[in-house]
């Protein structure tokens, strides 16, 4: 379970550079004009024990004074669905305005922990004013400098004594997990029910696994695994914006969580670059990779070549991922639904193998008879040894002279050399080279 806080407020209060501080490094964009952090931004942190993901939803408001107070209530409100402790942020410049009221109003009427942090308290007749605040009558009332990073530690202190406990479901940890992602409205949720609905599968709802995802334990040819459903946000008037934000979050909280990630794409709208953002990420976090091309039982059945254009047209936009294997179904009539189970099995079991170290060198020196290092400064390139140090996912180490020369093209070569001759569909493998 992904444990979340929110950092919320009006524009202009500090909150990106109380984000950058949490996190431990600059990513927000901070300046002195309101309004200048448009995307929404997220991080990981750590303290105490805890790791947690912080969420900075400073973003553009209109300058128009309703459209502002609009903006921020919708915020409050997504904020307070998504996370597990809120930090409403106030600054002791402006003191107590209208817009920190609307807020109050909304935070006061929820279940979830809110600790108001009273931003700029910078020297001591900035800390005496932070006083004013509370009048807002929350229990938590935490003065810090965001620039310099007083107050912060005791703030963090708080935050995680608040969180609760990341409790995992130990009986179903076991598990491998499938995580459906994709865009909205490619039939995540469709694929998922109709894969449930078999009667081939026992079903049991998983209560209280996380907040942000459906998960169903089902049993598949005599297996059992964990089907992750990234269903969107319930809609709100107005916020599209935040919306896609959360959503995006969801996904990665998804993916870092999964064995097997199945990206969706709708057969009829293509591949855009937020497809290629996922792939990477799920690439980045070393899992296992399925396209599957939803929605073909609307493609014209005289169009035979299509599938093998659409696998031309996304190897092309990610060279780099054609080990990932692309299969087209239809969750709306069950074409081919039972392709995506059989495919993850495997590509789970490509994802556990381990080669023996004496297949791997016997086979280093076979690619090494084939292609012949280069030579650098004078040198020839030697790779001496071999192994594999790790399985679930695949890490390779290779023991030679002068790693640091060997060219990314060569690289590449034992790469596709390893899978020509070992497999892993469908994983991401990872090679080390180090000194000998």
């Amino acid at each position: 379970m992904a444990l979340t806080i929110s950092i919320v407020g009006r524009p202009n209060v500090g909150k990106s550079t109380l984000f950058n501080r949490l996190i431990g490094r600059r990513k927000a964009i901070v300046h002195n004009e309101s309004g200048v952090t448009r995307d929404r931004h997220y991080g990981e942190s750590y303290w105490n024990g805890k790791t947690f993901n912080v969420i900075d939803t400073g973003g553009y408001l209109p300058r128009d004074d309703d459209a502002i107070i609009s903006g921020i209530r919708e915020q409050v409100h997504i904020a307070i669905d998504e996370s597990d402790v809120i930090l409403f942020v106030v600054d002791t410049e402006t003191g107590i305005t209208s817009d920190d009221k609307e807020v109050t109003e909304i935070l006061r009427k929820q279940k979830k922990p809110v600790l108001l942090v009273v931003n700029k308290c910078d020297n001591e007749d900035k800390l005496l004013e932070s006083f004013e605040f509370y009048g807002l009558g929350f229990d938590f009332v935490f003065p810090v400098s965001a620039i310099s990073g007083s107050g912060t530690g005791e703030l963090l202190d708080k935050v995680v004594e608040l969180l609760p406990e990341d409790k995992e479901e130990n009986e179903l940890s076991e598990y491998p997990r499938i995580a459906f992602v994709g865009r909205p409205n490619v039939g995540k949720s469709s694929l998922m029910n109709a894969l449930l609905k078999s009667e081939r599968c026992i079903v049991t709802d998983i209560p209280g696994t996380t907040r942000d995802a459906i998960n169903s334990l089902l049993e598949y040819q005599d297996e059992f695994f964990i089907l992750v459903d990234t269903a969107g946000l319930r809609k709100r008037a107005k916020v599209k914006e935040n919306i896609e934000f959360y959503s995006t979050v969801r996904t990665d909280r998804s993916i870092k969580e999964a064995d097997v990630v199945v990206l969706l794409l709708d057969s009829m709208q293509g591949f855009d670059e937020q497809d290629k953002r996922i792939l990477r990420e799920a690439e980045k976090f070393n899992k296992g990779i399925i396209i599957a091309l939803n929605k073909w039982d609307l493609v014209p059945e005289k169009n035979t070549n299509l599938l093998k254009e659409f696998e031309e047209y996304i190897y092309n936009k990610v060279q780099t991922l054609h080990y990932v294997p692309i299969i087209s179904i239809s969750a709306l009539t069950g074409q081919r639904i039972d392709k995506v189970l059989d495919l993850s099995k495997k590509v789970i079991a490509e994802r556990r193998k381990k080669i023996a170290t004496s297949e791997l060198n016997d086979f280093i020196g076979l690619i090494l008879k084939e292609r012949a290092l280069p030579v650098k400064r004078g040198r020839h390139l030697k790779i001496q040894y071999a192994t594999q140090v790790k399985s679930n996912p695949p890490v390779f180490k290779f023991f030679m002279n002068n790693p640091e020369e060997l060219p990314p093209n060569y690289r590449r070569f034992i790469e596709n050399q390893l899978r020509d001759r070992f497999g892993f569909e469908g994983v991401p493998i990872t090679m080390v080279f180090r000194q000998k």
